[in-house]
């Protein structure tokens, strides 16, 4: 691989490429060197290219513009690596015509994760490009399994006080391209996951041995689940957040918040000032009942996670919060 910097920049652009599956030139800028010009990374992906590693499509409605996705053999290379071993990509990762048919919904969800990155790296907190895992497997019995968009990574710096406390948050984008029921159904998924304890062939639970839901298996906490609401507006994003909180339950399940395309930094719902990514600390945990959310299982993390969401406001008038 000559001329490849496998040790840097170049090691990094192609791991965050197959582990995200697409992402454009200034999505990647954002993401991997926000601090140099964008000429710098279009050389980068120009020589990952070249090499073989990524390839490209234009999308003609978007201004021309170019999507970057890994290859076959990108992607073999880079599933080999420490940082992203366990990766399971899609077996359509590598192929233009799946990455055309999928961009709209993967290119918000990749929109996403540089908000967290940018965010975290102004407050002096940790989450690093390969910290935002996509499509994760969860099962939940009968052979379905609930896959979110995105599961962040996201570790609380000493300037929140609270020394370092790791949040983890199950994203699931919305486009509008489903009505607010069919949106609001994916919940009971996350409740089935909350308490799915699988069976093992000839084993009884004991006293000394109980059974375990299989989300413990990998979090101390049950992540909460947050809605990104994007291509619609207040009226729908409105319609979405009252779909999402049911009458009759007692907690709130989910956070929401808008589309995070407009970069800047919004107002949370109760201030002006500028909103963590899993919003501040609540002495009252956000769940009451048995469904997910934080406070739903106990760890290390309780503490630094119950009650927190994030509620983002649009730059022409604040979204509903509640």
């Amino acid at each position: 691989m000559i001329g490849v910097d496998v040790g840097g920049g170049d090691r990094l652009a192609l791991g965050v490429l197959a582990q995200y599956r697409m992402a454009t030139t200034e999505q990647m800028h954002r993401m991997i060197a926000p601090e140099v010009r964008i000429e710098q990374t279009r050389r980068r992906l120009a020589r990952l290219r070249t090499e073989g590693l990524v390839d490209r499509i234009t999308l003609p409605q978007a201004g021309r513009t170019r999507v970057w996705f890994p290859t076959a053999y990108g992607v073999q290379l880079a599933s080999e690596w420490p940082e992203l071993r366990g990766h399971r990509p899609s077996r359509t990762v590598s192929d233009p015509t799946a990455v055309r048919l999928k961009a709209g919904h993967t290119l918000t969800v990749t929109e996403t994760a540089p908000v967290f990155l940018e965010d975290a790296r102004g407050r002096g907190d940790v989450c690093e490009p390969l910290d935002w895992i996509c499509e994760v497997h969860h099962p939940i019995g009968s052979g379905e399994a609930v896959i979110p968009d995105a599961l962040p990574y996201y570790r609380r710096g000493p300037a929140d006080g609270d020394n370092g406390s790791m949040l983890r948050a199950f994203v699931e984008v919305d486009r509008a391209t489903m009505g607010p029921e069919r949106l609001a159904a994916k919940l009971p998924a996350y409740e089935r996951l909350h308490r799915y304890v699988p069976a093992v062939p000839g084993r009884r639970p004991s006293l000394q041995e109980p059974a375990l839901e299989e989300w413990r298996r990998r979090y101390p906490l049950f992540p909460r689940v947050l809605f990104v609401l994007d291509g619609t507006g207040p009226a729908g994003v409105e319609n979405r957040i009252s779909a999402l909180r049911p009458p009759d339950s007692r907690h709130r399940p989910a956070s929401c918040t808008t589309s995070p395309s407009s970069r800047h930094r919004w107002p949370t719902c109760s201030s002006t000032a500028p909103p963590h990514p899993y919003g501040a600390p609540s002495k009252t945990p956000a769940n009451e009942s048995t469904g997910p959310g934080p406070g739903t299982g106990r760890g290390d993390e309780a503490a630094a996670d119950d009650g927190r969401g994030r509620c983002f406001a649009r730059q022409q008038g604040r979204s509903p919060c509640r």
